[in-house]
């Protein structure tokens, strides 16, 4: 099965990241399907577009939009599936639902965005974990460099957790400078994203 403009797609797992298992006890942290946190994001490629050049392949892993494998209610009450939802284990996504992929063992972000990791405060009098709007490039389209120290505008990032570290998408256009290491510079990521 193929399509001609979108993916087909297949969630790695289950359709909620929501349990976690702790001295061989399962624990159900939440239990509403609205809450986007415990969405799964994670899927693998079944098939590419057929009219698209892509760098994404069949057998990638992807992470995707979280509205792709999340149910709702309508207005009536009944619980439906997306509308990505083709058949058990397929679901149908186009391209700008495809926010990360792996290929050759090596995590790479889609055109026109980057994964940036924030940093530790370093100002001891901050009150905040994470210093604001400035981070480490993690993953890039190639715009910019791995490992580098960015800054970017308030309010333009959303928030994943890839193998378990914390990371901001931004787009490339509101990332607003490139800093130099000063050497103090630490890498954030709260423990709860470690958990997973």
């Amino acid at each position: 099965m193929k399509g001609i403009y979108n993916y087909v797609i297949s969630p790695l797992g289950e359709r909620y990241n929501n349990k976690k298992e702790i001295d061989g006890k399962e624990l159900i942290l939440n239990t509403e399907i609205f809450n986007h946190q415990y969405v799964n994001r994670n899927a693998t490629v079944i098939s590419c577009p057929m009219l698209s050049d892509t760098p994404v392949k069949p057998g990638d892993e992807v992470v995707v939009h979280h509205n792709v494998f999340r149910r709702w209610y309508n207005v009536k009450g009944i619980e439906k599936n997306s509308k990505a939802w083709f058949s058990e284990n397929k679901y149908i996504v186009s391209e700008d639902q495809i926010f990360l992929y792996k290929s050759n063992k090596e995590w790479k972000a889609c055109d026109g965005y980057c994964f940036v990791q924030p940093i530790k405060q370093r100002n001891k009098m901050g009150v905040e974990q994470e210093e604001q709007c400035v981070g480490i490039v993690k993953y890039t389209d190639g715009v910019f460099q791995k490992k580098e120290l960015v800054g970017f505008t308030p309010f333009s990032t959303y928030e994943f957790v890839v193998e378990g570290v914390r990371l901001y998408r931004v787009m490339n256009k509101f990332i607003t400078i490139k800093y130099e290491y000063q050497g103090d510079e630490e890498e954030y990521n709260p423990s709860w994203a470690q958990s997973g």
